[in-house]
C-alpha cells in the first residue's frame, strides 16, 4: 500500500499539469465519499449531511450576499463532485480535451483556461440567477421557492479546454469509437447542443438548469481565447503571470551562497605571515631542486614538500 501511495505522489509530482488537475479532482471525491462512509456509520442520512455540507461551503451559490461570505467558493466549486458519474465524464472529457490542447498549448495555460473558464461560467450563472425572472422567481411544482441555487462541478473548465482547442484547430480529426474519424469542431458542437437542448425543456429549472448556464460560460470563454489567439493575443497571459507570483509563495527559497563572514585583524595578520614563511620556504626548496636535483633534499626538505602539496 505505501508503494502505491509513493508511485501516485511521485506521478503527481513529475505529472503535467493536466495529470495533476485530474488528481485533484479524484481527491476531492475520495475525500467526500470517505467522509459520507463515516458517517453513514452513525447515521443512515450520512451522504446526504456531507453532500449538504460540501455544497453550502464550497459550492458557488447563487445568492450575491451568500457568496460574500465565502468568496472561496468562486475557486473551489471548480473540483468538487459528489456524483462518480458527474466525475467520471468530466475527467474523461478533460482528458481528451487536455491532451490535444497540450499539443499546441503549454500546461501554463491548460491551467490558466481551466480556472479562467470555471470563473467564466460561474460569472454567467450568477448572473443569470439574478436577471432572467425564470431563474430568479423560480419555485417547485408546490409553490415553494426553490431559494438559494448552487452549482458544484468542473464541467465549465473541462468544456472552456474542450472548445478553445476545437475552436483552434476545428479539423483535427480523433478516431471515435462505433463513429470512426470526427472532426475536433463536430465533437464541441455537440456538446454546446447538449446543453442548449437541456435549457429548451419545459421543466429546465429542476434539470441541473445552473449547471447548464454555467457549461455554456465555460464554452464562450473557451471559443473567445482560441479566437485572440489565432490573432496573436494571448487574454490569459496575465492571469498566468499571477499564477506564477501565488506558486512562488509556495517554493522554498534557495539559500543564498554568501555567508557573511566577520574578519578579526589580529588573525588576518597571522595568516598572511605564515603565507609569506611558507612561500619563503618553498621558493628555497625549489631553487635547491633546480640546482643540485630532488635528491639533494634532506628528509625534512622532503616532508615539508609533501605536507605543502597535499595543500
Amino acid at each position: 500500500m505505501a508503494s502505491i501511495v509513493d508511485e501516485i505522489k511521485q506521478s503527481y509530482k513529475s505529472g503535467s499539469y493536466l495529470t495533476r488537475l485530474i488528481y485533484i479532482n479524484i481527491a476531492v471525491f475520495l475525500a467526500i465519499l470517505i467522509s459520507s462512509i463515516l458517517f453513514n456509520l452513525f447515521s443512515s442520512h450520512g451522504f446526504e449531511y456531507v453532500g449538504g455540507f460540501v455544497s453550502k461551503w464550497f459550492g458557488t451559490p447563487s445568492n450575491l450576499s451568500s457568496l460574500l461570505v465565502k468568496p472561496w467558493a468562486l475557486l473551489t466549486y471548480m473540483f468538487v463532485q459528489i456524483d462518480f458519474w458527474h466525475l467520471f465524464f468530466n475527467l474523461v472529457w478533460l482528458f481528451f480535451g487536455g491532451r490535444i490542447f497540450l499539443e499546441y498549448f503549454s500546461q501554463k495555460k491548460l491551467l490558466a483556461i481551466y480556472i479562467l473558464g470555471g470563473l467564466a461560467g460561474v460569472a454567467l450563472f450568477i448572473f443569470s440567477f439574478n436577471v432572467f425572472p425564470a431563474l430568479k422567481n423560480a419555485t417547485t411544482d408546490l409553490g415553494i421557492a426553490i431559494g438559494n441555487p448552487r452549482i458544484i462541478g468542473s464541467s465549465a473548465s473541462v468544456l472552456a479546454i474542450l472548445i478553445s482547442i476545437a475552436a483552434y484547430v476545428p479539423n483535427y480529426t480523433v478516431r471515435m469509437f462505433f463513429l470512426g474519424n470526427v472532426k475536433l469542431k463536430y465533437i464541441a458542437i455537440f456538446a454546446i447542443f447538449m446543453d442548449l437542448l437541456a435549457l429548451s425543456k419545459p421543466d429546465f429549472i429542476y434539470n441541473n438548469a445552473g449547471g447548464h448556464i454555467a457549461h455554456l460560460g465555460g464554452a464562450i470563454f473557451g471559443f473567445i481565447y482560441a479566437r485572440q489567439m489565432l490573432k496573436g493575443k494571448d487574454i490569459s497571459k496575465g492571469f498566468s503571470k499571477f499564477l506564477d507570483s501565488v506558486f512562488s509563495w509556495f517554493k522554498p527559497k534557495p539559500k543564498s551562497p554568501l555567508r557573511t563572514v566577520y574578519k578579526n585583524t589580529k588573525s588576518d595578520k597571522n595568516y598572511h605571515e605564515r603565507k609569506a614563511t611558507e612561500q619563503q620556504n618553498m621558493d628555497a626548496i625549489l631553487d635547491k631542486i633546480s640546482k643540485s636535483g630532488y635528491d639533494s633534499l634532506s628528509k625534512d626538505e622532503k616532508d615539508y614538500l609533501f605536507r605543502i602539496g597535499k595543500k
